[in-house]
């Protein structure tokens, strides 16, 4: 495009930005909450005939008036909307710009053309919610117009979109440097910095745009909300009321601040301090997939900390929780060299170092089979942090060593108390208590693992042993308890009769190789049989054994009954797999 275009596509986005000067008269939105409508691209770049109308991909339209600006006016060739592009037959021409007429009218029609298309495209895209696909129009109407600030909005709401909230920023600065009488550009950087938290920012371009006629009170409110409920958050984190922490939290992110990295880290940091290690792990990894470049804007927050930094430092503390070392060290260092005056972020470096290395000692002394010495670094690394739930797992492994089961159990309750799905701690407390023969609790234990691994052979062996003990201990029959057992076929009435007589729960699964629906659910039997040991499956053929079928009234398979010391307490009737799997397993623990 020669320079003589690019002063005309430069002529018609000024025209559409409102260049001149004058105020900005967008179309109003279909909402009157600006930051709900923070994502609606501004109307489409649209050539207009002689009478004046109006269109666009954002929701709702009106007239404004017609512009005071005279140069403006002229500039523009006349328009009815900021958000439109208005064309001549002759495309506009800068005062004082002189060329032949017949030099440059169909380039710079095509320009222009260019410019209107694009943009258009881009707002189909964008109203299917294909922000990537707008993006692509956005990128090339931004080339052929970099000045002008309704292009920039364009883009900056696909890049909102897809939630690229920092590249959306820039672009919504640059729309209200371009043009600074925009009173909606300044509402949109508003809503923009309300979600990101910056709350300062926000309430300045709120204002602005209030001086420009684009705000009403339910904006103000929104963001008296967000900043109150932040607030009373970071109050009552630092006098370490966490439960109100995360209440003022949440509160906030609903109100508005939906991606807040400050307001994340404050949850993240309150779900730690209140044992829910897996929430505040995710509510982390969303923190982490937001643009840290913004938080260096947002200054001292926490407890004086830099924003950043108190990231770092929640960062260091949750995967000091969840036994990432190595990574914990690496973010409370990150904190320091972010704020290295800063004396809380001082002290947990500290603790974080010396926790690490006192878990590192005890896993190398544990290694060398010195497990006595071995719980003493565990437990100096308890004293930095006496919340760690790995410590606490890791000493009972020796006390299990050192067979002091007592001790381990109670270390391992204090692991699940703070991390109550702890795997390896559940393991280690349901083998102290077979050790200490208290087989109703490690019944209790190995179920719960069964359930998590329902796969792994260890967990099912050890749970159908201890099911085994705990009945001994009760005086029960435990002769026909086999682990590991397949389906056993019945083909006699009287071989059926002593299976299902015997101590124990059975389960007798009636099918027919011919039927559909029995050769879908056999697989699913067969699991069953090897995920619940304890209980004894029974197959009948009803095409081969008919009199077994007939003595227990089946006419329809697939039919499973289920029977408790040789009473019948269930039958179900070609039932789904979702309730065979609930009804065995309910009756697999009531055996227990």
């Amino acid at each position: 495009m020669s320079e003589a275009d690019r002063i005309r596509v430069r002529a018609a986005a000024l025209a559409l930005d409102g260049g001149g000067g004058g105020a900005v008269r967008d179309k109003p939105d279909a909402k009157a909450d600006v930051f709900a409508d923070l994502g609606s691209p501004v109307s489409p770049l649209r050539a207009r005939a002689s009478v004046a109308t109006s269109s666009s991909s954002s929701s709702g339209s009106a007239k404004s008036p017609a512009p005071s600006n005279a140069g403006a006016l002229a500039l523009a060739g006349g328009r009815s909307h900021s958000g439109e592009l208005t064309a001549e037959s002759t495309p506009p021409r800068l005062p004082g710009h002189r060329r032949s007429p017949a030099t440059f009218p169909a380039a710079s029609s095509a320009s222009n053309g260019s410019l209107q298309d694009v943009t258009r495209l881009g707002n189909e895209w964008y109203k299917k919610g294909k922000h990537a696909e707008a993006l692509r129009h956005y990128d090339r109407a931004v080339a052929l117009c970099p000045e002008s600030a309704a292009c920039r909005g364009n883009r900056a709401a696909a890049l909102a979109g897809l939630g690229r909230l920092a590249d959306a920023l820039r672009d919504c600065e640059e729309a209200v440097r371009l043009d600074p009488a925009n009173g909606r550009a300044h509402s949109r950087l508003a809503g923009l910095c309300l979600r990101l938290g910056m709350i300062s920012k926000a309430r300045r371009h709120l204002t602005q745009a209030g001086h420009l006629h684009q705000s009403d009170p339910s904006e103000w409110e929104k963001l008296q909300e967000v900043e109150m409920h932040q607030g009373r958050s970071i109050d009552a984190r630092k006098v370490g009321d966490w439960k109100s922490a995360l209440r003022e939290a949440d509160a906030a992110i609903a109100a508005g601040a939906d991606s807040s990295r400050l307001l994340l880290a404050i949850r993240s940091e309150a779900l730690l301090r209140l044992h829910k290690l897996e929430e505040a792990d995710s509510t982390l990894a969303s923190l982490l997939k937001l643009d840290s470049v913004l938080l260096y804007r947002m200054g001292a927050n926490p407890s004086g900390m830099l924003a950043e930094s108190y990231v770092s430092i929640v960062r260091a503390q949750v995967d000091m929780a969840l036994g990432r070392f190595d990574a914990a060290v690496e973010a409370a260092d990150n904190a320091r060299f972010i704020d290295p005056g800063n004396a809380e972020v001082g002290m947990i470096l500290n603790n974080v170092k010396l926790v690490a290395k006192a878990r590192a000692q005890g896993n190398e002394l544990y290694k060398a089979a010195k497990f006595s010495d071995a719980s003493i670094a565990y437990s100096e690394g308890l004293k930095y942090e006496p919340s760690n739930p790995v410590l606490y797992c890791n000493r009972a492994a020796c006390w299990g060593k050192l067979e002091r089961w007592e001790k381990a159990v109670d270390d391992c309750n204090e692991a699940l108390r703070i991390q109550p799905n702890y795997t390896k701690a559940l393991l280690r407390r349901a083998s102290s208590y077979a050790k200490l023969e208290r087989w109703a609790d490690c019944v209790r234990d190995y179920e719960v693992l069964h359930k998590e691994l329902p796969a792994d052979t260890e967990v099912a062996e050890a749970l159908f042993h201890a099911q085994v003990a705990l009945k001994t201990t009760r005086g029960e029959d435990v002769s026909n308890m086999k682990f590991g057992g397949e389906v056993e076929m019945v083909t006699s009435v009287e071989q059926l009769r002593a299976a299902i007589g015997s101590p124990g729960v059975s389960v007798v699964y009636f099918m027919s190789i011919m039927n559909q629906q029995c050769t879908l659910i056999t697989p699913s039997v067969n699991s069953l049989c090897s995920e619940c040991p304890s209980l004894n499956f029974l197959k009948v053929n009803v095409e081969d054994s008919p009199m077994v079928a007939k003595a227990e009234n089946v006419r329809i398979v697939p039919t499973f009954k289920i029977y408790k010391d040789g009473v019948k307490v269930k039958e179900m009737i070609c039932p789904s797999l979702h309730v065979l799997r609930y009804s065995v397993r309910h009756y697999a623990v009531s055996s227990s």
